[in-house]
C-alpha cells in the first residue's frame, strides 16, 4: 500500500511539474523572447520573466524587441496601458520588417485625459507604404485589468482582435494590384514615448509630465505558428480562412458601435476615390 502510495504521489508531483511547464510555455518568458532596446534603466523584465514594464519620463521612452521573427501566425499579448492622463503617450505593438519596403502591421494606443477613452489606432503597411488607418474607442477600461490583443497573419488576410472579438479584417487583394505582406519576415515591437504633437486630439492637448513616470505593462505572450494555427480557432470564432458567422456579427457589432476612423470612408482624403481595397 505505501509504495502504491508513494507511487501516486510521485504521477500527482510529475504532472504538477509537466502541467507547470505548459503553462510557462503558453505565456512565454520575456528574458528568452525580447530584447529590451532602448530607453537605458525604463524597461523592466520581473516577475520571473513573466512581466514586462515600459517607462517613459521627460528624458525618454523605452522599446523591446523579440529575438525571433516570424512570417505567418497568431501573435497574442495582454497589455495594460498607461493609467490617469496619459494624454500625449502612444504605446504601440506592431509586427514589422526592416528597409525602406518595410511590411508593418500596427496597434498603436493614443492616450488621453483622465476619464476620456483611448484611442486604438491601427494600419497595415505593404513595402513600405501605410495610409491604411482605422481607428476605435475600445469597450472598456484598458487601463484597469490586462487585455488581449492579437493578430492573424495568413496569407489571405490579416485579423486584429481584442479579448478575441474580431475588429478588423485586412485581406489579400493581391489579385487587383494592391500589395499584400506575405513574403518579409516580421519582428514583434512595442514602445512607450511621447507624441505629444500629434496624439491627442491632433496635438492640442500636450503631456502632463508631473504625472510622470508614465507606465504600460505586458505579459502572456504567445506566438502560434501558421502551421498550427487554424487549429487553434476551435471555439466557433474562426474558421481556416475567414470568419465564421459569430466572428462576422461581432465584427459588425465592434465597427458599428465602436470605430470612429475608417480611411475607406474618407472621401476629402481621396477625393478621386478611395483605395482599391476599399471597393465592393
Amino acid at each position: 500500500m505505501g509504495s502504491t502510495k508513494n507511487g501516486f504521489s510521485l504521477f500527482v508531483l510529475v504532472g504538477v511539474v509537466f502541467i507547470s511547464m505548459m503553462v510557462a510555455n503558453v505565456a512565454g518568458d520575456f528574458f528568452q523572447d525580447f530584447d529590451l532596446t532602448w530607453g537605458g534603466n525604463r524597461p523592466k523584465i520581473f516577475n520571473g520573466g513573466q512581466l514586462l514594464s515600459l517607462s517613459l519620463d521627460r528624458v525618454s521612452g523605452s522599446g523591446f524587441q523579440s529575438k525571433k521573427e516570424y512570417l505567418f501566425g497568431r501573435i497574442d499579448m495582454q497589455l495594460k496601458l498607461v493609467a490617469g492622463n496619459s494624454a500625449g503617450t502612444v504605446t504601440a505593438y506592431y509586427l514589422s520588417s526592416q528597409g525602406p519596403t518595410h511590411d508593418e502591421i500596427d496597434f498603436e494606443f493614443l492616450g488621453n485625459l483622465t476619464g476620456d477613452p483611448y484611442i486604438l489606432h491601427t494600419n497595415v503597411f505593404t513595402q513600405g507604404k501605410g495610409n491604411r488607418e482605422q481607428q476605435f474607442y475600445l469597450w472598456f477600461d484598458p487601463t484597469r485589468n490586462f487585455h488581449t490583443y492579437s493578430i492573424i497573419w495568413k496569407p489571405q488576410h490579416i485579423i486584429f482582435l481584442v479579448d478575441n472579438i474580431p475588429i478588423r479584417v485586412f485581406k489579400n487583394a493581391e489579385s487587383i494590384g494592391v500589395p499584400f505582406p506575405k513574403s518579409q519576415p516580421m519582428r514583434l515591437y512595442s514602445s512607450l514615448w511621447n507624441a505629444d504633437d500629434w496624439a491627442t486630439r491632433g496635438g492640442l492637448v500636450k503631456t502632463d509630465w508631473s504625472k510622470a513616470p508614465f507606465t504600460a505593462y505586458y505579459r502572456n505572450f504567445k506566438v502560434t505558428p501558421s502551421s498550427t494555427a487554424s487549429n487553434s480557432f476551435s471555439d466557433s470564432t474562426f474558421q481556416i480562412n475567414e470568419l465564421d458567422a459569430y466572428g462576422r456579427r461581432r465584427l459588425r457589432w465592434v465597427q458599428k458601435y465602436f470605430m470612429i476612423y475608417n480611411y475607406c470612408n474618407d472621401l476629402k482624403r481621396f477625393p478621386t476615390g478611395v483605395p482599391p481595397e476599399c471597393r465592393p
